[in-house]
């Protein structure tokens, strides 16, 4: 059986998908502690991005691979990618199309998750700027940003050739 990798864009005001990204959210931050946000927050925020979501479909089962939402500026306010598809590509995918729509593309991440801030840099990010006390409980966070010197659309496409 085959399995089908959909993009799908919930605009603003567009609630769809938000409580399986909420799922997988909570899932992450149970396992990883990152990813804190309370749900009324982050479904407040979700409503008002535009969400890109990978969703892959096989036989009768849909499941939600990784989203990315963002706001009119470019500023990712959530990525999530399943654990279960890292290392495919999917954080890169989604990412690659937050850059279809904006310049610069920016957002923040913990400075103690190590994942993310090596998976901004390997796609071309660079810290901005570090952010004591950026976190409720407490944590820095660096703020990141892709498009300053290339155009954005260069610098993805010169990552996806090399």
């Amino acid at each position: 059986m085959s399995v089908n990798v959909d993009t799908e864009i919930a605009r603003p005001g567009d609630d769809s998908y938000v409580e399986a990204a909420w799922q997988l959210k909570e899932r992450i931050r149970h396992d990883e502690d990152v990813l804190k946000q309370r749900k009324g927050f982050f479904t407040d925020a979700y409503r008002r991005s535009t969400v890109y979501l990978l969703v892959s479909r096989e036989g009768g089962d849909e499941r939600l691979m990784g989203f990315a939402a963002v706001r009119r500026d470019g500023y990712i306010l959530f990525l999530a990618v399943s654990p279960k598809f890292r290392g495919e590509g999917v954080g890169k995918r989604l990412v690659g199309r937050v850059a279809e729509d904006h310049d610069t593309i920016t957002c923040h991440a913990r400075a103690s998750n190590e994942n993310a801030l090596g998976f901004y840099e390997h796609l071309g990010f660079e810290v901005d700027r570090h952010i004591e006390n950026y976190y409720e409980d407490g944590g820095d966070a660096y703020y990141l940003k892709l498009g300053r010197s290339n155009s954005l659309t260069e610098k993805l496409s010169e990552f996806m050739r090399g």
